[in-house]
């Protein structure tokens, strides 16, 4: 079975990297170049953290983000969208994976605050699982 793959943004602070990199699957940082600019190969989550604290002038989604889901093929093959924040941030909590959410038509499929604990790492990891399961089931029928 194929693990979906997780393809991620993480400002230098590291915060999102320090999660995916903890869950058992391949992950790409967005960050960098050479995954922001390539074409996935089958199905795949996003993980995006949300930056906005209040001023609604600035915009939710990092730009690498954007940049990756300019890619019609990239946002065609997209399966669901995970979030990283920080409750400071008020009603921007979780803001920009649930506007990729909305605007995909895609379920978000977990959130989390921060660097995330250690239940958040395994709960996450169960719903991916679960998720490649049935990617699995739909591929075989």
């Amino acid at each position: 079975m194929r693990p979906t793959p997780v393809y991620y943004y993480s400002s230098t602070s590291g915060l999102v990297r320090t999660f995916a990199e903890r869950l058992d699957r391949p992950v790409f940082n967005l960050a960098e170049r050479e995954h922001r600019r390539s074409e996935v190969d089958g199905p795949w989550v996003l993980l995006t953290p949300s930056y906005k604290t209040g001023n609604d002038a600035n915009d939710t989604v990092p730009e690498a983000v954007r940049r990756f889901l300019r890619s019609a093929h990239n946002r065609r093959l997209l399966v669901g969208v995970m979030g990283s924040g920080n409750r400071n941030f008020g009603r921007y909590y979780q803001k920009a994976a649930r506007e990729i959410a909305q605007r995909s038509g895609r379920p978000v499929l977990f959130e989390f605050e921060l660097a995330g604990t250690p239940w958040d790492v395994e709960e996450c990891e169960r719903i991916l699982r679960d998720l490649d399961t049935e990617l699995a089931r739909r591929h075989s029928a």
